[in-house]
């Protein structure tokens, strides 16, 4: 009683274990009453008490409380029923004829497909598997017919047994250490203040919807030997709609179509046209005339339409559980992850929205941004050949101001923490993903042998070679057929990043071609703002080129994948993958990364300026710098191209649907259309696309790229992601539940070879930030000026006050009279003095035309220079340390999560061993009963 660490574990015996109270109704709030007189510091806790030792709700329990008995077997439960239930059934499209035997699985075909024998023998095969199958015609064309598929108990029992599907047999118990009194005073006080704000808005309200509660129970591998050990409250709804599903999918594809050793299962048949559509069944219409608050859900796919697919429910929690219990892991990872990384996008979005605001806030005093605005007698020299005029370099304030918003004193305090962030982000999902795939039961879950691709047994048939695990035959692709495939498949990539450049090429000769045009064009609004136009212009083509080359780029990936010939879908779908983000990030990013590096660092100088083919000069920053168009790239990209993506996501498939309901509606009228039954309704909407949640991955994964690589840059990049993925959750999960045919419910551990790629993203995030803070940004020059050549020097301050000067020292001097013949202007700078100009002013380092070395570099472009290649290794092995740091000292597995995992299993092992040996103790009982003799066997 007196020691500190006292738990239950006595009690968990008693609860659970102990065969007296097993077997008779028990009060436990006397229980635990009396436990608390006898150990008075013990504190437990359990969930949903008076459910102990009651069966656990089943999958539909949990909406028609008033449809389910206590019985096991499908004869009893009909009996109490009544003949009230197949009625309702066969009037929702969701059993049989008879509204007994639940449709598990949908196949469809044509009439006038040829490929009738090879259905026949599928079908007589699924027959003989134990599947009970049921053919309906279509409504609305009587060529498409539809297979029912139906798995009765016998059929599930034993293919789930032979999938090790994981079942719950014995409700979880939780236990806390005792706690200690000031810790208790503490807890009071906290509860007593959250009781004036809102009661945590973000989560599902529980209360008003009780179907939200999910089973917590312990689980096992089904067997039927020990069918005794599971909770089994109803037979017909044990297993739950999307195991049904995917145990006759299962079955489907290891049933023969033809005689021959590889003419097996369903991706086959659907590969040559035998079938057109096969799909498990949605649970009704998604809409009630009633509210759920009131009246429940009336089926799961209604209740994740009100409390997740909504957009009344934006700002809440993602019902994870209920998405996983209805699409299955592989589609609940994947809005398990998008969660995440919103959630964790929060604080990124944060920070960099105070960076801007500090740049916003100290505006007012940078003291750059002012000698800029006040230089009316510095006139620069043109930025391009002929037309261009010479200018103040006063007419750039606005832009010099809008640079400093995103290029201030935190900026580098930023771009170290998105690299940190990117870590954190990535350490934290890890021990994320433990949590789920523990209440997932996902630790102990290793994927099935897969199948081999029906391509690559066409190819390869003839070479065999024994499977190491299975230990059958099957075919083999010799080393240097892979090799060579490998090769021309790599030099296909490289083919089309070249394209990619010659793009990215293209683009850089408009910008220099139209620069000139915009500077002699006859609108003075763009006359005076031609680079900004060139700018703005370029991007929107740069745009429009990287949609219509991801098309080509899809086309090209197929190709090069299907001619390396992988061996399993899995391969295939990583090396799918790998292509397509390869492609598509370079094609997004190739311009961002010319306007970070190239644009305007290899222009030459007046006088001698560099040219594209020895035509086209080179384009220059604007004086201000290059940052400005950096920050009009991505801005204009990153909103274009999450607009169009949420367009085509949602905005597709509603025309498309809209466009069959308008014509069903046409031919049938709405009260006919209305009574169709839920087969028919889910053949008409839109199948999920054939990579699955590829291109959903690969858009996000494609902003985490944009969100981290060149933030420095776009501090407020976290921000429009974050308001991206709080819109992009709510699409996804509408058009999930409205828009498209119910998924496979699929398992999967993690997410995949995405991980590996975001890795990859976060350490290319460290280098392009150095870089760009080192090199397009003016923070090294301007901290070298203030610290060697300002007013500050030797002092070793760098305020505002020591960056008087900076402007005039960071601007050369050029003589008018050495300009090229094709590079002179048409003005001779007589409106700004009323004299033709003799010098003007170009941002360098570069000696006096009457210097020994005319327009040489001067001893502080060496100094720049130098600086920021230390800033750049500084930079990267500092980020990197914090990186592998944090990696080390954040555990991918919880400490709480190993010691439920260590504590759950030896419950569960004293479980099974306590019910064993009660039911082997009844055994024995009533063998005396009955007085038959018996040997002496244990125990």
């Amino acid at each position: 009683e007196g020691r500190e660490d006292l738990q239950v574990n006595q009690l968990e015996t008693q609860v659970w274990i102990k065969p007296d109270i097993q077997k008779t109704d028990v009060d436990f709030s006397e229980i635990l009453n009396a436990i608390q007189e006898i150990a008075k510091d013990v504190n437990v806790f359990f969930d949903e008490l008076e459910g102990v030792n009651s069966p656990s709700k089943d999958d539909d329990s949990l909406l028609h409380h008033g449809n389910l008995t206590s019985t096991s077997d499908d004869a009893s439960r009909l009996e109490v029923v009544g003949e009230e239930v197949p009625d309702k059934n066969k009037a929702n499209g969701l059993y049989f004829r008879d509204g007994k035997c639940r449709i598990d699985y949908i196949l469809v075909y044509r009439k006038s497909n040829p490929q009738t024998e090879k259905r026949e023998v599928f079908e007589r095969n699924i027959r003989a598997e134990g599947l009970q199958m049921e053919k309906e015609s279509s409504l609305t064309n009587s060529d498409i017919m539809f297979v029912k598929l139906h798995a009765p108990w016998e059929v599930l029992g034993k293919y789930a047994e032979l999938m090790n599907v994981r079942m719950p047999f014995r409700r979880k118990i939780y236990y806390l250490h005792r706690r200690y009194k000031f810790m208790n005073r503490i807890e009071k006080q906290i509860s007593r203040f959250r009781g004036w704000l809102p009661r945590k808005p973000m989560k599902l309200d529980k209360e008003t919807l009780p179907d939200l509660e999910e089973n917590d129970c312990y689980t096992a591998p089904f067997s039927q030997q020990r069918i005794h050990h599971f909770i089994i409250h109803n037979k017909d709804t044990f297993f739950n709609n999307a195991t049904r599903s995917r145990i006759v999918h299962h079955i489907l594809q290891r049933v023969k179509y033809e005689e021959g050793k590889n003419k097996i299962g369903l991706n086959r048949l659907l590969s040559n046209g035998s079938y057109e559509a096969a799909f498990p069944l949605h649970e009704g219409s998604y809409r009630s005339k009633n509210s759920i608050k009131t009246h429940g859900a009336e089926n799961h796919r209604h209740l994740l339409y009100e409390c997740w697919a909504s957009w009344g429910v934006w700002y809440k929690y993602q019902p994870l559980d209920l998405v996983r219990r209805y699409f299955g892991e592989k589609i609940g990872l994947y809005f398990a992850w998008l969660g995440w990384y919103t959630g964790m996008l929060f604080p990124a979005a944060f920070i960099g929205l105070f960076v801007f605001l500090y740049g916003v806030t100290t505006l007012n005093h940078c003291q750059v941004s002012k000698e800029v605005c006040q230089a009316t007698d510095i006139i620069m020299c043109p930025i391009c050949d002929k037309y261009c005029p010479f200018m103040r370099l006063s007419d750039s304030c606005v832009y010099a101001k809008v640079t400093h918003l995103f290029d201030n004193g935190a900026t580098v305090f930023f771009a170290v923490f998105m690299a940190v962030w990117a870590t954190v982000f990535l350490e934290f999902w890890k021990r994320r993903r433990a949590v789920i795939a523990y209440d997932w039961d996902l630790i102990d879950w290793e994927e099935e042998e897969e199948e081999i691709r029906p391509q690559f047994e066409a190819k390869y048939s003839k070479k065999e070679r024994m499977n190491p695990i299975s230990g059958k035959p099957e075919p083999y692709q010799a080393f240097a057929d892979k090799c060579s495939r490998l090769i021309v498949s790599a030099s296909g990539i490289f083919f089309m990043i070249c394209v990619v450049i010659a793009a990215v090429f293209g683009i850089v000769i408009y910008r220099v071609v139209t620069v000139s045009t915009f500077a002699a064009f006859k609108w003075a609004l763009i006359r005076n703002n031609s680079q900004v136009a060139t700018t703005g212009t370029a991007v929107c083509i740069n745009f429009c080129i990287i949609m219509l080359l991801n098309v080509l780029y899809e086309k090209v990936a197929l190709f090069l994948t299907n001619l390396e010939q992988p061996r399993t879908e899995s391969e295939w779908e990583n090396s799918f993958t790998l292509k397509m983000f390869l492609f598509q990030f370079v094609n997004l990013n190739s311009s961002t990364f010319y306007i970070a590096f190239f644009l305007g660092r290899f222009t030459g100088h007046p006088g001698a300026y560099l040219r594209l083919i020895n035509r086209w000069r080179l384009e220059e920053c604007h004086p201000s710098g290059c940052l400005i168009d950096l920050c009009m790239q991505m801005g204009i990209i990153m909103v274009l191209k999450q607009t169009w993506n949420n367009f085509m996501e949602l905005g597709y498939p509603l025309i498309q649907n809209w466009w069959t309901r308008r014509k069903l509606r046409q031919e049938y009228g709405t009260q006919r259309k209305a009574s169709f039954p839920q087969w028919e309704k889910d053949y008409n909407l839109q199948p999920m696309n054939a990579y699955g949640l590829f291109d959903e991955y690969l858009e996000m994964i494609l902003q985490f790229g944009f969100t981290t690589i060149f933030v420095a840059a776009f501090p407020l990049a976290p921000l429009l992601a974050l308001l991206n993925n709080i819109i992009e959750i709510r699409l996804d999960a509408y058009k999930f539940v409205t828009q498209w045919r119910r998924p496979l419910a699929s398992r999967a551990k993690d997410i995949g070879i995405w991980y590996g790629i975001l890795e990859g993203i976060g350490i290319l995030s460290v280098i392009t930030n150095a870089f760009v803070i080192a090199v397009t940004s003016d923070f090294i020059p301007r901290l070298v000026y203030a610290y060697k050549y300002g007013p500050c020097a030797g002092q070793g301050e760098a305020g505002q006050k020591c960056m008087v000067g900076y402007v005039n020292a960071s601007l050369s001097v050029f003589l008018v009279s050495d300009f090229e013949n094709r590079s002179e202007p048409t003005s001779n700078g007589s409106e700004f003095s009323g004299s033709p100009l003799k010098y003007c002013r170009y941002r360098d380092y570069r000696d006096p035309p009457h210097s020994p070395v005319p327009y040489g570099y001067t001893l502080q472009f060496w100094h720049v220079l130098a600086a920021r290649l230390a800033f750049i290794i500084v930079f990267e092995h500092l980020v990197f340390c914090i990186k592998h740091l944090i990696s080390y000292l954040i555990p991918d597995l919880p400490k709480d999560l190993r010691d439920r995992m260590r504590r759950e299993k030896y419950l569960i092992q004293e479980m099974m061993y306590e019910a064993e040996l009660e039911r082997l103790q009844k055994e024995r009982k009533e063998r005396k009963k009955n007085g038959k003799s018996y040997h002496n066997e244990w125990p």
